[in-house]
């Protein structure tokens, strides 16, 4: 579009012609062109400026010089320029007399330009702009409760109106270290594992206990039943060694948990817990509580008989169990274990620990405010859902947001 008028370029651009006038004003680059025909200074008709260069032998008024000292020693220096710049189109980029002019000439470089907005655009963007004060006001008010092991989803849950700003940008501040807390404080801003391959699956490998509960089964079982409630269940181990471990149910609608600490991690142990469980509630609250429990192939598991019927032989549950190898088919209970193991780092022995310290611990984690729950935290939307009756049997009871802490110190209060 060489030689278009603005009129015809705002056109072409679907902007205004004023815009387009502005943007070449304000990008066009001057270039010094270099002559031998005297001072260019706009300012050498009215000069007295004597001796800039520092030379001795030189007594005439600058602009009169030969040498073009001025551009480089006068501080009054302004370069002159055409009359024409002054005037649409303001750049020499079409004129025809360029390459015979001694004056300074002006031209305009679509890609400089867009290159000059991109930076601007970045700079203006980096770095930290709040105030000193801001940010002495938001160190103290969320770095306390991060060294208490809350997420940061968990905070703005409770003060995001005190914060003022988006969760990206506390991690930005976090990760400059303009706060006391370091990116080591944030639960899970780690590098992730790379996965191991997926072990090949034969599905002619069915065991007794799995006819009829596979995860296939449980799917097809969802379609004929679609608003049927989905408990998953797992248990976490604490040493190598033989000890207590805790047998975890997760209620996927609230990703509200349960925890229960087990001496063994047996077939015995669990039936005996779904036995306890069942006297607390009565079997037919059990019943509307657990109709469904998804769950691993472990070998704590095997006894379908015991977990599914009571001692009288009544139906109290169904069962059915993940592919081998496939724990992101139970995603509920493995994201909650993540909260367990920040209080109960993998490799620690559960034996100093009792049933009540796993409620407490139950309690923090059921108070955290989740995301996937629009900012609710598990034991607010399942409180109404599971009845007074379940959470006073087991001693669940709601953690104050500030409160909640999820670290190792849990226990040492």
């Amino acid at each position: 579009m060489a030689g278009a008028s603005f009129k015809r370029i705002a056109e072409k651009t679907g902007r205004h012609p004023s815009t387009i006038s502005r943007e070449i004003r304000n990008h066009r680059h001057f270039i010094l062109v270099r002559t031998t025909i005297g001072n260019d200074c706009v300012l050498s008709g009215s000069c007295t400026v004597r001796n800039v260069c520092g030379d001795k032998d030189c007594f005439d008024r600058c602009h009169f010089c030969k040498k073009e000292v001025c551009r480089e020693y006068c501080a009054k220096y302004l370069p002159g320029h055409c009359s024409k710049l002054d005037k649409p189109p303001y750049v020499c980029n079409i004129c025809k007399n360029r390459s015979q002019c001694r004056l300074n000439h002006a031209y305009y470089n679509a890609q400089q330009a867009q290159s000059l907005y991109l930076r601007t655009l970045s700079s203006s963007r980096s770095g930290i702009r709040a105030t000193p004060e801001k940010l002495h006001e938001l160190d103290n008010l969320i770095t306390p409760l991060l060294k208490q092991g809350q997420p940061l989803s968990h905070i703005f849950a409770s003060h995001a109106r005190e914060i003022g700003c988006s969760r990206k940008t506390i991690y930005n501040y976090i990760e400059a270290r303009a706060f006391t807390a370091k990116n080591i404080d944030l639960p899970r801003k780690v590098r992730y594992k790379r996965r191991r391959r997926k072990l090949n699956y034969n599905p002619k490998l069915h065991y007794k206990y799995r006819e009829g509960r596979t995860y296939q089964d449980y799917q097809n079982y969802l379609e004929q039943f679609p608003d049927t409630p989905v408990v998953e269940m797992d248990t976490v181990k604490g040493s190598r060694n033989a000890g207590k471990v805790l047998l975890t149910l997760v209620f996927c609608k609230y990703n509200f948990m349960l925890i229960f600490i087990m001496p063994a991690s047996t077939e015995k142990c669990v039936a005996e817990v779904f036995d306890r469980l069942t006297s607390f509630l009565g079997l037919k609250l059990f019943r509307k509580v657990f109709p469904l429990i998804l769950t691993d192939n472990g070998v704590e598991f095997k006894d379908v008989e015991a977990m599914e019927y009571n001692s009288k032989g009544d139906q109290r549950t169904k069962l059915f169990y993940c592919d081998p190898q496939a724990s992101w088919q139970k995603p509920h209970v493995e994201k909650n274990h993540g909260f367990i193991r920040r209080v109960l780092p993998k490799g620690q022995s559960l034996d100093p620990y009792s049933q009540e310290d796993m409620t407490l611990l139950a309690n923090h984690i059921n108070s955290l405010a989740r995301d996937s729950l629009d900012g609710k935290s598990p034991l607010e939307l399942a409180a109404p859902a599971l009845g007074k009756k379940l959470l006073d049997s087991l001693g669940l009871a709601l953690v104050s947001p500030d409160a909640v802490l999820l670290t190792p110190a849990l226990f040492n209060n």
